[in-house]
């Protein structure tokens, strides 16, 4: 699974970050957008290990907007958590 996950990972671009926050009702900023890229690329092994650290980035997006994120990260590492 670990191979799947990183092969998604390295292929993910903005646009697709932008697109998947847009369905899910999330309207970000260029600058989330950037934060959100960065902090997949550089930390998905992290967050999947401890979905908690999400709140260690809280302070680079608009409250309203990390709320909705973190609603969202929550709900899909609970539904895969047992796959990872």
């Amino acid at each position: 699974m670990n191979n799947i996950i990183k092969s998604y990972i390295n292929s993910l671009s903005k646009e697709d970050i932008k697109r998947f926050s847009i369905n899910k009702s999330i309207f970000l900023e260029n600058d989330e957008i950037d934060t959100i890229y960065t902090i997949i690329k550089n930390n998905y092994e992290d967050l999947l290990k401890d979905p908690h650290i999400i709140d260690n980035y809280k302070s680079y997006f608009h409250n309203d907007n990390f709320i909705k994120i973190k609603k969202v990260f929550m709900e899909y590492f609970s539904k895969y958590q047992r796959f990872l």
